[in-house]
């Protein structure tokens, strides 16, 4: 049985140009629409992934209110459809608003059929591949139970999660390592849920947020009286955790003094309350997190090494958002999602130029900075579809530069679709180009073309 071919919505009200484009297209089921009504009904029926659409409809054939009208409901509607705009009715403004509004490209008439069939082709591998991460974002979002809520396409994080996934049935302590807002609590929550101790607490606590004079207390606990204002007995987290895990976030911040007290505890499995004189057993796993040097620390004397190995027995490295290709924009789709649902269901997605932003951005404060980021420009849009500078990531002189700039824009989102998808794929040539929905050939070409050979 033949595979079905993608479908294509050419929005037209030239019937010459409507048979011109139906042929250049007969690679794709070309679906024709010469007004507003034709083109929504078709949209409903057809689901196409990409459309063409020209801004002079009847019964403005001579202006773009039509044609916008068009785009805004495309946008509504079907939020991930990808829309190429062709049009010659005042080319830069019309492409800024097309833009705006979240067309994915937009194309000067008179229409030169091979540059738009360039265009058409790669709006169908982007609509694919963002297809794709969601069917990913779904597949990991069942396995929760065993990594919590973690999302990621990333192979990095793939490799993290296996690993955690390995050593949560034992009763090592774990040491994850990595910069802040990577999700390190998140990741140790996971552990806990996927051991046998999920039946018992996860008591989390961040060691730097704590007074040096009330950690003691809080991790071991203390007696009625033992100080001023001990005015009753308090277990302390370690106690709580009895029979689950205790997370010992920011380890690095606990004082010299009290890793002696700590390391006694790892050893012999028992604790002394503060103002108290009987040792009390203790089953309690310990996960410990930082994003500090621990080995220079030790180097410096300030942090025991005889405690360092006592809680690495294993060793975690968690990568920064920066360094997990594809999940920057699978996160914030998340996010947005989440936020809108919450807070302002009118904001149905992201701009094009939001998306290059995000796909762009260093994120030095990893997934905090981008579910932050999100929050804030989901409640304060009042667009349906948010922009970069509503992220702060880039204003409108950058986003008209892009608009402008679509031939070099067009090469970097080639260059970065086929580097994660090497990615994704470790490597493989033909699982790559099954990926992006082209021959190996043609990945061949544009490796080459693109200078992406190794």
């Amino acid at each position: 049985m033949a595979e079905a071919k993608p479908k294509l919505l050419i929005v037209e009200d030239d019937e010459g140009l409507q048979a011109q484009l139906r042929w250049a297209y007969d690679n794709y089921e070309v679906v024709i629409a010469g007004n507003r009504d034709q083109a929504l009904a078709a949209l409903r029926a057809e689901e196409p992934a990409v459309v063409t659409l020209d801004l002079g409809l009847p019964p403005d054939p001579d202006g773009t209110t039509e044609g916008f009208a068009v785009l805004d409901a495309i946008m509504a509607m079907k939020p991930d459809t990808k829309v190429v705009v062709a049009s010659g009715h005042g080319a830069r403004e019309s492409a800024l608003q097309a833009i705006d509004r979240g067309a994915y490209d937009f194309y000067q008439k008179p229409v030169d059929i091979d540059q738009l069939g360039m265009i058409v082709d790669r709006a169908f591998r982007l609509h694919e591949i963002e297809a794709e991460n969601r069917r990913l974002s779904a597949k990991v979002g069942e396995e929760k139970t065993v990594l919590g809520s973690m999302i990621t396409a990333a192979p990095e994080m793939a490799k993290v999660a296996r690993t955690i996934e390995r050593v949560a049935p034992t009763n090592v302590s774990v040491m994850l390592l990595g910069a802040s807002g990577t999700g390190k609590e998140l990741l140790a929550r996971g552990l806990h849920e996927a051991s046998d101790r999920r039946s018992g607490a996860f008591i989390a606590i961040n060691c730097a947020a704590i007074p040096e004079n009330l950690l003691e207390s809080e991790l071991f606990g203390h007696e009625k009286g033992a100080f001023t204002g001990a005015v009753k007995t308090n277990e302390g987290k370690i106690e709580l955790a009895d029979g689950g895990t205790l997370f010992l976030d920011e380890v690095g911040d606990i004082p010299l003094p009290l890793q002696v007290k700590l390391l006694r505890f790892l050893q012999e499995r028992v604790i002394e309350r503060i103002g108290g004189r009987k040792p009390i057993a203790v089953d309690t796993r310990i996960v410990c997190a930082t994003h500090q040097d621990l080995e220079a620390m030790i180097a410096e004397g300030t942090f025991r090494e005889d405690l360092f190995y006592r809680l690495a027995e294993i060793v975690v490295k968690i990568p920064t958002l920066s360094e997990r290709p594809g999940d920057a924009v699978l996160l914030a789709k998340h996010f947005l999602s989440r936020f809108s649902a919450e807070m302002n269901p009118q904001v149905k997605g992201f701009a094009p130029d939001a998306l290059a932003a995000i796909d762009s951005w260093g994120w030095p404060g990893n997934v905090r900075e981008l579910e932050n980021r999100v929050k804030r420009a989901v409640i304060m849009s009042d667009r349906k579809l948010v922009g970069a500078e509503d992220l702060d990531l880039g204003g409108d002189e950058e986003a008209g530069e892009l608009a402008l700039n679509l031939k070099q824009a067009r090469e970097e989102a080639d260059r970065r679709m086929i580097r994660k998808a090497l990615s994704r794929t470790q490597g493989n040539i033909s699982n790559t180009a099954k990926l992006l929905g082209i021959s190996r050939p043609t990945l061949y070409d544009l490796l080459k073309q693109y200078d992406l050979q190794d």
